[in-house]
C-alpha cells in the first residue's frame, strides 16, 4: 500500500474512533491497524527525508552540487 492510501485508511480510522460508536474489540482492532499504519508512514517520510537534497550550486561543467537537506550551512 503506497503512502497516501496509508494515509487516508489512517484518516478513516481516526474518524471511525471519534464517533465512539464502535465496540471494544473493533476498537482494538482499529487501533493496531492505525498504530501500524502510523509507524509505516512515519517510517516511510524518515527514508524519504534522508534522500532529500538541498540543490547547492553547479560546477563548471553544469552538474549539480547537492547536500543534505538538513545540512546546517549556507
Amino acid at each position: 500500500m503506497d503512502f497516501e492510501k496509508k494515509l487516508s485508511r489512517l484518516e478513516e480510522i481516526v474518524q471511525k474512533m471519534e464517533k465512539g460508536d464502535l465496540v471494544l474489540d473493533d476498537s482494538l482492532k482499529l487501533f493496531e491497524e492505525g498504530v501500524k499504519l502510523s509507524r509505516d508512514c512515519h517510517a516511510q517520510l524518515t527514508n524519504a527525508e534522508a534522500q532529500v537534497k538541498k540543490l547547492v550550486d553547479f560546477d563548471a561543467q553544469g552538474k549539480a552540487i547537492t547536500e543534505d537537506f538538513n545540512t546546517e550551512g549556507s
